[in-house]
């Protein structure tokens, strides 16, 4: 995966997440939630978006919940920011993505749900991590959950 750019936007400790993850997959599967305002060690995946703009292949690592489908739940928070983050834009643009689960890569569709699912899986995501609600109250857009689907 040499071919990846880390945007230059993120912070050092990202950075070295994202570098241990692509190493090791178990050791970068799980994460220090406190180091976010979270509690105790969360699952993330890594996802690969090509750059709607670049064309380039970006690279970002993300709290996830498997879904009872077989998906993979990611929240697109920002921490709250009022626009949606770039690797949500890229799946608009293209919802065709990579992801890395541990040591299990995937080509996946990414959908962004709606509705009572949408809602289910919020709460999932929240019960998770609490954090999601502080970001939600910082921002006016409603903040999307996406779901990528192996394909």
């Amino acid at each position: 995966m040499t071919d990846i750019q880390l945007p230059d936007s993120l912070p050092p400790w990202i950075k070295e997440h994202i570098t241990l993850y692509l190493k090791d997959g178990e050791a970068g599967h799980l994460w220090d939630a406190s180091l976010g305002g979270g509690e105790g060690m969360l699952t993330t995946l890594l996802l690969t978006t090509t750059g709607r703009k670049s064309g380039k292949k970006l690279i970002i690592p993300l709290i996830y919940r498997p879904t009872d489908g077989g998906g993979f739940c990611v929240i697109a928070s920002k921490g709250g920011a009022p626009a949606h983050p770039a690797w949500f834009l890229n799946l608009e643009a293209n919802s065709s993505a990579h992801i890395k689960v541990a040591n299990n890569e995937y080509n996946v569709k990414a959908r962004i749900v709606e509705g009572e699912e949408r809602e289910a899986l919020w709460n999932t995501m929240v019960d998770y991590y609490a954090p999601y609600t502080v970001y939600q109250a910082r921002t006016e857009r409603q903040i999307p959950v996406v779901v990528f689907e192996p394909i």
